[in-house]
């Protein structure tokens, strides 16, 4: 059997923590910060952490070989 590879599009999205969780950057920081306002630039700092369903269709499908 082959060895199985990760989806490199989630290897740059997602990281899997030491207790397993899926960690995930907020989305719409990329560009067009000056029609954002003050608090949304805030508030989308940081990461966060995916749901426990969906963080294991991740580690599943996307992440198998970490």
């Amino acid at each position: 059997m082959p060895k199985l590879k990760n989806k490199s599009g989630a290897k740059k999205r997602f990281k899997v923590t030491g207790t397993g969780k899926v960690v995930y950057a907020h989305r719409g920081k990329r560009h067009g910060m000056i029609k954002r306002t003050k608090k949304q630039i805030r508030q989308l700092r940081g990461t966060a952490v995916l749901f426990k369903t969906d963080g294991e269709t991740v580690k599943k499908y996307w992440l198998p070989a970490s």
